[in-house]
């Protein structure tokens, strides 16, 4: 039976492999934005959550039914753009209120204002986001 056994420079590896892992996280972070299309997609996701018809009824109800899917899931789409292609922030951003907004009205007060609270608030930080630089190597 082969057992493994950690040699002297087992967890100075791990710990320099967990390091870079969270600088490159870090790094990422940013340079998108991360923050916004996190609140963002947990509207999306409230107001999907709290649609109160089953799939199948959605897509044979109409509008009225269908409204919670399509307005959450557009808000987790516009929040995944926004992460995947940082130049287009602003779009993002300003969609992603708008199906905030429309989620109110069309979606159950908008995931019972959860959604629609969470999904302004992230669509607003998308929309004002900037470009930052990574953080330079202190030596």
């Amino acid at each position: 039976m082969a057992t493994t056994e950690m040699t002297p420079t087992s967890p100075p590896l791990l710990r320099r492999a967990l390091k870079n892992g969270w600088t490159w996280f870090a790094d990422f972070r940013r340079t998108r934005p991360f923050w916004g299309a996190l609140w963002l997609a947990l509207g999306g996701y409230a107001v999907l959550h709290f649609a109160s018809t089953s799939i199948g009824i959605a897509i044979a109800g109409g509008w009225s039914g269908s409204a919670g899917y399509i307005l959450g899931g557009g808000m987790i789409l516009f929040a995944v753009v926004a992460v995947a292609t940082p130049q287009y922030s602003a779009l993002c951003g300003l969609i992603g209120v708008l199906l905030a907004l429309a989620a109110f009205i069309a979606a159950n007060l908008g995931g019972f204002l959860v959604g629609s609270v969470l999904g302004i608030f992230g669509g607003s930080m998308i929309w004002g986001w900037g470009e930052k630089k990574p953080r330079n190597e202190q030596s």
